[in-house]
């Protein structure tokens, strides 16, 4: 604790130096670690204050104890302090190596067709609706929309505090049932689609040919993204020959961008394979995912004919499916980081 907020205070002073912002791009690096330094240290300050202030009423409390007022003053303000605690207390959680770092996001529509592709347009709502909830910015890499609804797939980079760590409870397979809108009978239908993510890994080297070992393909990228972007050859897509892995970028105009953001998704993901086969954990995280489709989902959203959202790995269940369509995450995150600490704790 008392190295981040040495680094946080070195941080404040840089940012307050003159002609700190004649480098927009640097300076939003900064600023960016300014906020990772500070969503680690302002739960447990919050909390330090918190007990504080308890302390403070529990002192009068003692002089006047038949006082309703302050009775109810300490009620509440015990709730408050358990919340903030728990706040502070998930963070010990996110010690793996990989939990700070921003990441990339991916949705892929499974087995369901229409139904699918609008589920997972859905799903990419839900999580932009957490990203804001929780301070982190996106970016749209690439998106492949569906034939008749939603999206087939969508590429996002997410940066934030703490980004990998928490959307990595994520990964897997995400299961909707509902009456569809799509069918003429009215029919209960049920869809998939998949969460994949992967830590952004700038600092790490990953050895690749780029001439021998990945081929690039440049195209016209599709939908929405202005005229240049569609009426040029900006799009880059990078097949890694040997894993047959395959990335694509498309959200900027400069080919020379997106190829550098496509190479960065591919050493992303190629970093996480290789994770995979060394850490048991990590591999058994690969493996939740499997195949879009029936017996692999890690959360299932009923909207008919019950509302419940429940989760197969921690069995966290909520009637308020409108809430959590809303981005209101939080407690199955937390349920399956504590999960995956106690797992790897045995």
């Amino acid at each position: 604790m008392p190295a981040r907020v040495a680094e946080r205070d070195q941080i404040s002073e840089k940012m307050a130096a003159p002609g700190f912002w004649g480098n927009p791009e640097e300076a939003q690096k900064t600023v960016a670690l300014l906020k990772k330094a500070k969503a680690v240290i302002d739960p447990v300050e919050s909390a330090l204050r918190r007990a504080e202030d308890g302390e403070a009423l529990l002192e009068l409390l003692r002089e006047d104890p038949d006082d309703s007022d302050i009775q109810e003053e300490v009620q509440s303000e015990l709730a408050l302090f358990g919340a903030e605690v728990e706040r502070a207390e998930m963070l010990t959680l996110l010690g793996g190596p990989d939990d700070a770092r921003d990441c990339f996001f991916n949705i892929q529509a499974g087995t369901g067709g229409a139904d699918a592709q609008d589920w997972a347009s859905m799903l990419m709502r839900m999580y932009l609706r957490y990203f804001e909830r929780n301070g982190f910015s996106v970016e749209q890499l690439a998106m492949k929309e569906g034939e008749e609804a939603g999206i087939q797939s969508v590429n996002l980079a997410v940066r934030g505090a703490y980004a990998f760590g928490y959307l990595s409870c994520e990964v897997g397979v995400h299961r909707l049932v509902r009456i569809s809108p799509f069918s003429a009978q009215g029919k209960r239908e049920t869809s998939f689609a998949a969460v994949h993510v992967e830590p952004e890994v700038d600092d790490i080297q990953i050895e690749i040919d780029w001439d021998k070992e990945v081929r690039e393909d440049t195209y016209r990228a599709s939908g929405a993204g202005g005229q240049h972007v569609n009426k040029t050859s900006s799009a880059v897509r990078l097949t890694h020959l040997s894993s047959n892995t395959v990335v694509q970028c498309q959200n900027d105009r400069s080919q020379h961008k997106n190829r550098s953001a496509a190479r960065k998704m591919l050493m992303a993901r190629l970093y996480q394979m290789e994770q995979a086969k060394r850490d048991a954990g990590l591999a058994a995280v690969w493996g939740d995912k499997g195949q879009i489709s029936w017996g692999n989902s890690i959360r299932s959203y009923f909207l008919y004919p019950e509302q419940r959202v429940k989760d197969a790995r921690t069995a966290v269940t909520t009637a308020d499916t409108q809430g959590v369509l809303d981005g209101e995450i939080q407690a199955f995150i937390d349920a399956q980081l504590r999960r995956r600490v106690a797992r790897a704790s045995r």
